[in-house]
């Protein structure tokens, strides 16, 4: 019997070891992760530099409190501060913790920096943002938020690539709208172009704040570093958080250096936050990914895996929504996604994910190549044809 408590319904398998997209069992058997560890191993797994600077860091220093200044999180802060655009950065453990942490700094800065009693957040439908309290009610799916029961006041929700509702929403108490720029979880769906830049444009005129979670879409998975920048929209504030320590727990708000004002010692703060070990190795992801290079390479081979799945599956799939490295498949009417992604575990060893009855979610590490492209593509064809 288990200790753990039944919040995953987990497959009967055990990775003892990794390897670029290979998952090794102790038995010896290989899978292959195309599901990146649900988007944080974007490098894949055991990196060389990952596994070097953790084994280097682990050595040095582990842990400090945030009481006193750590250099290995300054350096962090200021390189995504220069590839997002956004002056100032909060560190914290996970995506749903720099959401509450974004959400938090949005109503601190309307009230105490502008001085107005703004406090809705506009989120969308089908989005997620997470399980905390504060987060799920941002959260714009009913499946999560049941049974939990009263959540957060305060938030709306309208459908997402619909500027004419978000319009007709917004009030004098709006503070944030909250948008992904990929709604992952709701079947990967994309922003519609321009929809992120005249969302921007309509939060400026009214005064309310335009945040962007990326904590799914961020650090290269869509073929910029933060998938806003595809769109030509700057944000106020960006959630960022999975793939960004190659495989350790970091989560971080990212805000404009005027509603960064929003807080102020002892306002906001995170024991284990930016500690010397996870910002180092977050630092040497930045800095691989941030390549323009790594970054083109990453927008090709996602076209590529896109192409040669309409092209040899094209029967099989209704539909393909696409950024980069992340996919939805959408399969034809009389095929169920649960049962493919079982099959191709099952079948083909391959880690993939349904989402609802009919969409697969692939998200393959952004070092993935045509071969591996090519591997997935034969198993799913197996499969679904």
């Amino acid at each position: 019997m288990s200790h753990l408590m039944e919040t995953y319904r987990r497959l009967a398998v055990s990775f003892v070891r990794g390897e670029g997209l290979k998952l090794y069992t102790k038995e010896g058997e290989v899978y292959w992760d195309y599901l990146s560890g649900l988007g944080v191993n974007n490098l894949g797994h055991s990196h060389p530099v990952v596994v070097k600077t953790i084994q280097e860091q682990a050595a040095r220093l582990l842990h400090v409190s945030n009481l006193y200044r750590i250099e290995e999180q300054e350096r962090l802060a200021a390189q995504l501060s220069e590839v997002s655009g956004l002056a100032k950065a909060f560190f914290c453990n996970s995506g749903t913790e720099a959401v509450e942490g974004l959400i938090k700094l949005a109503r601190r800065y309307q009230r105490q920096v502008r001085g107005e009693d703004r406090f809705e957040v506009i989120t969308a439908y089908r989005s997620f943002h997470g399980r905390t309290l504060g987060a799920l009610s941002a959260t714009g799916q009913e499946k999560y938020q049941r049974f939990f029961e009263p959540l957060v006041p305060g938030f709306k929700y309208v459908p997402y690539n619909d500027l004419a509702a978000l319009e007709e929403t917004i009030t004098p108490q709006t503070a944030l709208v909250l948008l992904e720029p990929v709604q992952g979880e709701g079947g990967v769906y994309p922003a519609e172009p321009g929809y992120l830049k005249q969302v921007a444009e309509l939060c400026r005129e009214r005064g309310v704040l335009f945040g962007l979670d990326e904590v799914q879409t961020g650090v290269g998975r869509c073929g910029s570093f933060y998938a806003f920048q595809r769109y030509g929209a700057q944000p106020d504030l960006v959630s960022s958080a999975k793939a960004l320590a190659g495989g350790l727990p970091i989560g971080v708000v990212l805000a404009s250096e005027e509603v960064a004002q929003g807080f102020a010692p002892s306002s906001h703060a995170s024991t284990f936050g930016g500690n010397p070990l996870v910002t180092k190795v977050a630092s040497q992801v930045v800095q691989i990914i941030s390549d323009s290079e790594f970054l083109a390479q990453v927008e090709k081979t996602g076209a590529y895996l896109e192409e040669q799945l309409l092209s040899q599956a094209g029967s099989a799939i209704s539909q393909i929504r696409r950024l980069g490295l992340m996919l939805g498949i959408e399969l034809s009417s009389e095929l169920d996604a649960g049962e493919v992604n079982k099959a191709l575990f099952t079948e083909e060893k391959i880690l993939a994910n349904a989402i609802g009855s009919h969409i697969l979610r692939v998200l393959p590490p952004l070092i993935s190549t045509e071969a591996d492209c090519d591997r997935f593509v034969k198993a799913f064809c197996r499969q679904v044809l």
